[in-house]
């Protein structure tokens, strides 16, 4: 039962990250969606909003010759 509890915890514990990442999210979304004009153009969006901190790693660890 100990070893449930402590991994409820690392949950409890990781929840603020969580939220900071939804609100990234939702703001990258709002971002890549304002200029869309149809249907395609919202999913097109909602998959930039969920890749999108991929990239931008990807092209910082480029930068640093990583």
């Amino acid at each position: 039962m100990a070893k449930s509890d402590k991994s409820a915890k690392e949950y409890v514990n990781h929840a603020p990250m969580g939220w900071v990442a939804f609100v990234a999210f939702v703001g990258a979304f709002v971002y890549f969606a304002k200029n869309a004009n149809d249907f395609v153009d919202f999913v097109n969006a909602f998959f930039q909003a969920l890749v999108w901190p991929g990239i931008l790693l990807y092209n910082v660890l480029t930068l640093l010759h990583a």
